[in-house]
């Protein structure tokens, strides 16, 4: 009988036929699993954000569609659910280079076959990308090093020990004492809510600030090295990430404080020359008129307040001090030449 092998991680379970995720917008205060089983369920989680992070979300799409298979879809239907979850955010191309792979030379006659061991693949490969990318930014850290981070870049946005997230992990494992900065990155408070969670429960110190700290600690020098992830890499270096990245970056930069961004290769988009074509997801006013999560809602402005509420902005190569990818770290022009290739 064809089923898809039981696969856990942090935030997405595949166990006994039934497909779960972790609902991360009640974090940190509630731990509840979701049993997805519809299409209609993943692109919700997807939206509302139950389920996020690049690398997560193409795993959890790709998931998706094996379990669909499993359940009977047809191959026209397998088509359209594919097109539909690949609508469902439009900035992380990882959502993208999953389902593509997940279709490619996609047989009617084995299509179940083919989107079950893909999927399989897929869970599988981001665990190993997310071993390889630590193993190769952990020795940027140094110990005694205090580090600040951007939204939320570990096992809750991958299946692995994460991106930025993973490299600190893996310094920290290795005996190194660090203290990780927490960004609360407003408006949806990822690393207050789940970098906090992540790091507590791996035991690493932390200090959660507000995000418009970062520059004075970075004037005090207390900061010495900043550690974010991306949801979109363009070919020539410039990268989108959670809303906030740039500023951060733009005080890195002025304050001479050595910036990373940390990133699977599927994270790549070659497609994009640069920044100014990645599309950059606009969300609901409300998200930025209050804040709402498992302790409750609150609105703090006008119900009818105009709102900007990008969920990404673009940082441009330059400003980097390097990229650590799986394949390796490369500066900026490392990485224009395509040392990486």
């Amino acid at each position: 009988m064809l089923k898809l092998a039981n696969r856990d991680s942090l935030s997405l379970r595949y166990v006994n036929g039934r497909l779960l995720l972790l609902d991360q917008t009640l974090l940190p205060h509630e731990e509840r699993w979701l049993t997805v089983e519809s299409l209609e369920q993943m692109v919700e989680c997807i939206q509302e954000l139950r389920v996020r992070g690049a690398p997560l979300i193409g795993v959890a799409a790709s998931m998706m569609l094996a379990h669909l298979a499993l359940e009977g879809a047809s191959f026209r239907e397998i088509l359209g659910a594919a097109l539909r979850l690949r609508e469902s955010r439009p900035t992380a191309v990882n959502l993208m280079n999953a389902l593509d792979r997940m279709l490619a030379q996609l047989s009617e006659d084995h299509y179940r076959e083919q989107l079950v061991e893909r999927a399989g693949g897929l869970f599988d490969e981001d665990v190993r990308l997310c071993k390889e990318m630590a193993r190769n930014g952990a020795h940027l850290i140094e110990d005694g090093d205090s580090i600040l981070t951007h939204c939320n870049t570990g096992g809750l946005a991958t299946v692995g020990v994460g991106t930025a997230l993973g490299v600190i992990r893996e310094a920290h494992e290795s005996g190194k004492n660090i203290h990780v900065y927490v960004d609360e990155t407003r408006p949806l408070l990822q690393g207050g809510r789940l970098t906090t969670w992540e790091l507590g429960q791996l035991k690493i110190p932390y200090t959660l600030i507000s995000d418009n700290m970062a520059g004075t600690l970075m004037r005090k020098k207390r900061i010495d090295k900043v550690f974010v992830g991306s949801d979109r890499i363009a070919r020539n270096g410039d990268f989108a990430n959670k809303i906030g990245t740039y500023s951060v970056a733009v005080l890195a930069h002025h304050h001479r404080v050595p910036f990373y961004v940390v990133a699977p290769f599927t994270t790549v988009d070659l497609n994009c020359a640069s920044g100014a074509e990645i599309p950059i997801e606009e969300r609901t006013p409300h998200e930025v008129r209050g804040v709402s999560g498992s302790f409750g809602k609150c609105v703090w402005s006008p119900l009818d307040a105009p709102v900007f509420n990008p969920a990404f902005d673009v940082t441009p190569a330059e400003m980097l001090t390097a990229l650590v990818l799986d394949r390796g770290v490369f500066t900026p022009v490392e990485w224009c030449q395509g040392v990486w290739n």
